[in-house]
């Protein structure tokens, strides 16, 4: 008998393929979908967009070891973190953070990749001018080779140029979106802004038909904007514009101007390049909203002109005469030609009679002549190429060279020192694991925006992962976060193996003050190492002219006693329902919490750290 949950994912495909044959029974194009995408595709199947899925779901199994567990693949390994590291840069593009960054880029794939191939074409189009015996013109090359190497290609070139260590295929997708809204605006901004959200709907849903969802709170964490890397999707996303202008130019088309402009704005709009960050200190993100949203607006016109302006010359005629004029009163215009040919003719010349002399004195103005004429046209030509749709072409090509230019001197960063700063660091292969408080960040320091926030002395608190030949620096998990879950695992690895580190915070809060706690880490099948102790807190309290502190010592927490002229005494903080005693007062423990008593009075002075879990 079906469960209640298999019972409804069956509903579900059942209501989804019954609306698509109700809508195809009732829709009559003119063309049928298959003819139309025969007449392009071979067999009318997107193969190189399968394939590319397929490529990129292979690495998340196998290179990133997913398969061992999907929801949790080995990460740090296989990030762009520096020129110098070249496996991170040749696999960043085609790896993913988790289970559910994959699917979502994915789904983009699903969407945008078949509009691209589409528009390329397994079959030669009658405009392109390639050669009917070209190798380059066979279907099945350019569908199971061509398009996937060219797809490959272009995430080469976001991992190369993208700022900092990113991750993902979101790089490709962009510019696979770029590519695919030139050639089809509508379509595509449909696909993106609707088809690739009911694909994910449709995935979860069918399986997991019914979700329980408890409230439940969160750790800290950055806003969600600042987890984008803005600067590589804007890559990949000029990347798709300048190949699929380059495209259209080659068969002399262009897209229709208010279409193509309404897309590129909300498509930039709705995928939030707008949302240009930097880092600032203690915990704090700069966005720089109003001018983001004024650069989509600009680049969405700029784009639209570079395939949609008049050829007519950028410099206006009238300008263009008035610079020739100004060049030709110039008498140093000719760049010292004349001085040349008038000390020909005085050689030529010599003591000759007056009809030779004439002859020479018009064969000069001949040539100064023609020479004039000639530089004319010259300067004449250059501005006159120069056309409006040109222009503004060359505008998309600095724009890209910019966005990939910032990220060339970041990528030639090295890690200088990966030394553990204490003896309870976890040394893995070539990787450190520690954790730390108060260090220099060592991906921002130093690279900030002076002008507006200094990063310079940025520090990170929490579990660090460094690697020398690997030039790996990573604030695996921040000290906020630790203090929130109070437990983490991190997974350092690399091509056929992974490791995991655990990390566990244990505390007390004295009342009225600071937290006391301690942090342990331990790889798999080791024994637990104490990473880090806090300083000393006392609680607010007094009893009987005593005040009581909470300190960690030898891997325990202890309770101080002390009171004007006596010694301080200590204990252990008791286990759960025992007592102990220390400088004339009496501890006690129930549950979480700690108390204190003497001459009769009993106040709570400390409650141990609670932590929620995040799954």
């Amino acid at each position: 008998m079906l469960s209640l949950a298999a019972l409804l994912t069956v509903v579900v495909a059942a209501a989804l393929v019954g609306s698509i044959a109700v809508v195809r029974r009732v829709h009559r194009p003119t063309r049928r979908w298959r003819d139309v995408l025969e007449s392009r595709l071979v067999y009318g199947v997107p193969w190189g967009s399968l394939i590319v899925i397929a490529f990129v779901v292979c690495v998340y199994l196998f290179v990133q070891d997913g398969i061992t567990d999907v929801s949790d693949p080995v990460t740090i390994p296989y990030r762009s973190w520096s020129y110098f590291y070249p496996l991170g840069m040749a696999t960043a593009a085609f790896s993913h953070a988790g289970l559910s960054h994959l699917l979502g880029n994915l789904a983009g794939t699903v969407v945008v990749a078949p509009l691209v191939e589409f528009a390329w074409g397994h079959y030669p189009d009658d405009r392109d001018p390639e050669r009917p015996d070209s190798w380059r013109t066979n279907p099945r090359l350019r569908a199971f080779v061509l398009f996937p190497l060219a797809v490959v290609a272009v995430g080469l070139a976001t991992s190369l140029f993208s700022l900092g260590p990113v991750i993902g295929f979101s790089g490709v997708v962009f510019a696979l979106a770029g590519f695919a809204v030139v050639h089809y605006p509508i379509v595509t901004i449909v696909g993106t802004l609707g088809v690739q959200s009911v694909l994910l709907r449709l995935y979860y849903a069918l399986r997991e038909p019914i979700n329980v969802y408890t409230a439940q709170p969160s750790p800290p964490s950055a806003p969600s904007w600042a987890g984008i890397a803005i600067q590589g999707h804007a890559l990949g996303l000029f990347i798709g514009f300048v190949l699929g202008i380059a495209l259209l130019e080659r068969r002399g088309t262009r897209p229709n101007p208010l279409r193509l402009w309404l897309a590129v704005l909300l498509f930039g709009f709705s995928k939030r390049l707008w949302a240009i960050y930097w880092f600032g200190g203690e915990n704090t993100y700069i966005l720089f909203q109003g001018p983001g949203v004024a650069v989509v607006s600009i680049l969405a016109l700029v784009v639209t002109l570079s395939m949609t302006a008049s050829e007519t010359p950028l410099v206006p005629a009238r300008l263009e005469e008035l610079f020739a004029g100004s060049e030709r009163a110039n008498p140093r215009s000719n760049g010292g030609v004349q001085p040349s040919i008038d000390r020909s003719f005085e050689l030529a010349g010599g003591p000759a009679d007056g009809a030779v002399t004439a002859r020479l004195e018009r064969v000069r103005e001949l040539a100064s002549g023609a020479r004039t004429r000639a530089t004319e046209a010259a300067d004449s030509s250059a501005l006159s190429d120069l056309t409006r749709r040109r222009a503004a072409f060359l505008a998309v090509v600095a724009v890209l060279a910019m966005l990939a230019g910032v990220a060339i001197p970041a990528s030639f960063l090295v890690v200088e020192d990966a030394t553990a700063s204490s003896d309870a660091a976890v040394q893995i292969e070539d990787y450190t694991v520690e954790y730390v408080e108060g260090v220099p960040n060592g991906l921002v320091s130093g690279i900030g925006i002076e002008a507006l926030e200094s990063d310079d002395g940025l520090e990170s608190s929490g579990v660090i992962v460094a690697s020398e030949r690997r030039n790996v620096w990573l604030e695996a998990v921040s000290a906020q976060r630790l203090s929130f879950t109070g437990e983490e695992t991190v997974t350092v690895g690399g091509p056929g193996w992974r490791e995991a580190v655990h990390v566990e915070r244990t505390g007390w809060e004295p009342v009225g003050n600071e937290t006391v706690y301690q942090v342990w880490l331990w790889e798999d099948g080791e024994d637990r190492r104490l990473a880090h102790e806090s300083n000393e807190s006392r609680a607010e309290a007094t009893i009987a002219g005593r005040n009581v502190t909470i300190d960690s010592a030898d891997g325990g927490f202890v309770l101080e006693v002390d009171s004007s002229g006596t010694a301080v005494a200590t204990t252990p903080i008791p286990g759960e329902n025992e007592t102990a005693t220390a400088g004339g007062l009496t501890f006690e423990r129930r549950n979480e919490t700690v108390y204190a008593s003497a001459d009769g009075t009993r106040v709570a002075v400390a409650s141990e750290e609670t932590y929620d879990a995040v799954g």
